[in-house]
């Protein structure tokens, strides 16, 4: 018996739809929901334990997206046909959808909570990642777990002017501002994406639009809810809370943490001074005490320094270290720091410090993205590593974390914009970051355009970022450009915004106040600019243009294209011919075709010019074509008895058979009468004998024809034979 199913339609306003449908799948979770847009379908879980650790200060949430292969049709790739770790894409969806559900939970719920999200059949003109907060907001709904309120998120591109929600694929390589957003319907909490150097106000009006699709979504699933029937919201044992400890704590703790960051010292020394009063307080305890209370203790003082520091900002304009809200910390830069990097830079900014490499390859070494939805390879990608010791912590590595994927990816999406097209290399950026405290993405945003330059990678403009943080009260607020790794917590909005002198490349921001006005946005926004305006200013004292030639070891590569044709004869049987090639000049050759002109598009890599021309001259011969008319310089190479083969000296290699008849315009009776192995002589071409079907070229053409012998009158000739009859 099929249970019963409850529906709800959410118009998009041109025509397309999404659906939310439950009753059918998984009613063993809290909460089930299958989203479906064209032939793309999602199913969304949640589960969370009834109880929690009551020593648990946190909230375990897990938020997982996984894209199933048989959704599009296809097997997983590699030895074992099974989906296994996540791709980068789908961490990177994970990422968006726990940044927005997170902060919506109660702060005191502390149950283990997991939200699952699995793609179960993909339709190539829906990107699912658009549709994974839609669910994973629905499921909860669904649900008795406490919740604020629905939330969903929405691509919203511009395309030709134009806003379009959630786009195709094809669709959004069109767009010029690709932007996720993360919204209730009362307020927005998360924006993410990339942008062709656009303006601050632009931005907001994406986001704008954005927000008002996603109230039609929230609506929706309120709507759902209720016709399902709403679920009365579970009990749990909320966190234990002593109001009058609370103050007693506040008063011993708060001044003296307003006076510790008002005097402006570095990350160590203020840290050191922070414990010293929590320790000063604790002490105050008895054993039995600090048993009972402890976690309490802690929980206080935290929350009354994060609250003197606030005030210090709202009252006097003062941060941690001792700037003003808009001042951005010393900053020192370095290029071409690593001798056989193919380029590298160090940015160092305040406590945090990012050194990077460039590495240049093929169209061999490019990224393959192999997954259910996406078939396709970066010719420029950006790897982020974040070491325990940059923040002076000893820690096991358990491989690359979720972390350290999404600033890469942010990182990556700020300077792709700006590789040209025409960039003839796969390009690989390592940032390694040796210091952090505060946005060590944006540090690594900046070295990484210094290394690309320093590389010799022809950027269009350099990039500069910068992390903004927002401090609000209700009635007053201060944007903080160039935070740091403390405030990054304390605020009620960090964004990060990068750019170049013309506009806005990428920005990532995590919103954590209810109606926050668009013109606060913008202004925050604008402040951000003028931060990034004064880093890239920087930048460019350091390294102003890119160099113009890559360093002397580091590969040179010339692209060449040759008609599809000459791929074979390139490529030699088994590869004999390249591989002999490779071998002898000591290059990297990699040969690819074009789907569209069926041309062979031939990479020559090779630290060495000379290596470079001998390939070059290779595939000049292998290609050669001559022209019909004209007047080639050939070499004698073998002698016939009906003619020589001669091999034209600008493509060697290449010969064709000159006739013993356009050798001269006298008889020729032997070859070598004319002509002999090694001679140079000049031959003109006259294309393909329509007799012979076989090409033509003639020594005697270029040669001046001698006079005929003058005739006698035909009486005299016929007297002639007269006397020789006689």
């Amino acid at each position: 018996m099929i249970p019963k199913v409850f529906s709800q339609v959410i118009e998009l306003g041109d025509g397309r739809t999404i659906t939310l449908e439950t009753g059918k799948l998984a009613k063993q979770a809290d909460g089930s929901v299958v989203v479906r847009m064209g032939d793309t379908m999602l199913l969304a879980t949640v589960v969370s334990a009834k109880t929690s650790d009551p020593n648990m200060d946190f909230l375990p949430l897990t938020v997982d997206y996984r894209e199933k292969f048989a959704a599009s049709g296809r097997y997983p790739g590699g030895f074992m046909k099974r989906e296994a770790r996540p791709s980068n894409e789908e961490i990177l969806t994970m990422r968006l959808v726990d940044r927005v559900l997170r902060p919506l939970f109660p702060k005191d719920y502390h149950a283990e909570t997991q939200v699952m999200i699995q793609l179960m059949s993909h339709d190539e003109n829906v990107m699912p990642d658009a549709l994974a907060g839609l669910a994973a907001s629905t499921a909860i709904q669904l649900s008795d777990i406490p919740f604020e309120a629905p939330i969903s998120e929405v691509r919203v591109a511009r395309i030709d002017g134009e806003f379009v929600i959630n786009p195709s694929f094809d669709q959004l390589k069109l767009a010029d501002i690709d932007l996720m957003v993360g919204a209730s319907i009362d307020f927005v909490a998360m924006v993410e994406g990339e942008m062709d150097e656009v303006s601050e106000e632009e931005m907001a009006d994406a986001i704008r639009f954005a927000h008002e699709a996603i109230k039609v979504q929230c609506q929706a699933q309120i709507a759902l809810s209720e016709a399902v029937g709403k679920k009365e919201t579970r009990e749990y044992e909320p966190e234990e809370s002593d109001e009058e400890l609370e103050a007693i704590i506040r008063e011993a703790a708060y001044q003296q943490c307003y006076d510790i960051a008002k005097k402006g010292t570095s990350k160590q020394e203020r840290g050191l001074a922070f414990s010293e009063v929590k320790e000063n307080i604790i002490a105050n305890y008895s054993e039995e005490e600090l048993e009972e209370k402890e976690n309490l203790i802690s929980k206080y003082f935290n929350k009354a320094q994060k609250e003197a520091v606030r005030d210090l900002t709202l009252n006097e304009g003062l941060r941690l270290d001792g700037r003003t809200t808009t001042d951005i910390r010393p900053i020192w830069c370095e290029v071409d720091y690593l001798p056989k990097t193919h380029g590298s830079s160090i940015f160092t900014r305040g406590e945090t410090q990012a050194l990077a490499t460039v590495t240049l390859g093929t169209s061999r070494d490019a990224n393959m993205v192999d997954s259910p939805t996406i078939q396709d390879e970066e010719r420029f990608y950006l790897h982020y590593n974040f070491p325990p010791f940059s923040t002076g912590e000893a820690r096991p590595l358990r491989g690359t974390s979720r972390r350290e994927i999404g600033h890469g990816n942010l990182a990556q999406r700020a300077l792709k914009g700006m590789v040209p097209e025409d960039c003839p290399y796969t390009v690989r950026v390592v940032s390694e970051v040796l210091e952090s405290n505060g946005s060590s993405s944006m540090a690594t945003v900046c070295s990484g355009t210094m290394a690309l330059m320093d590389a010799g990678v022809q950027l269009k403009k350099p990039v500069s970022g910068i992390a903004m943080g927002l401090i609000s009260d209700g009635d007053r607020y201060a944007v903080l450009s160039d935070i740091l790794g403390d405030e990054d917590h304390l605020g009620d909005m960090d964004f990060k915004v990068t750019g170049t002198s013309d506009g806005i490349t990428a920005c990532q921001m995590d919103i954590k106040i209810k109606g926050l006005s668009y013109e606060i946005l913008v202004k925050a926004l604008q402040q951000a600019r003028d931060g990034r305006l004064h880093i890239l200013e920087k930048l460019t004292s350091t390294i102003a243009e890119p160099n113009t030639d890559v360093k002397p070891h580091a590969p040179k590569m010339v692209t060449v294209r040759v008609s599809g044709e000459y791929i074979g004869a390139i490529i030699g049987p088994g590869g004999k011919h390249i591989q002999e090639l490779q071998k002898e000049t000591e290059t990297t050759i990699v040969i690819n075709e074009d789907e569209v002109t069926e041309e062979g598009i031939v990479e020559i890599l090779g630290t060495n010019q000379e290596g470079i021309d001998k390939v070059l001259s290779r595939i000049k011969a292998i290609t050669f074509k001559p022209d019909k008319g004209s007047v080639y310089e050939v070499k004698v190479v073998k002698t016939l008895d009906f003619g020589a083969v001669v091999e034209y000296l600008e493509a060697p290699g290449n010969e064709v058979l000159l006739h013993i008849s356009e050798l001269a315009w006298e008889r020729t009776n032997n070859v070598t009468d004319v002509v002999k192995i090694g001679d140079v002589i000049d031959v003109k071409y006259f294309g393909t004998d329509p007799k012979t079907r076989k090409e033509k070229v003639s020594r005697k053409a270029l040669l001046q024809r001698p006079p005929r012998p003058e005739r006698k009158p035909k009486h005299e000739q016929n007297k002639e034979k007269e006397v020789k009859k006689d």
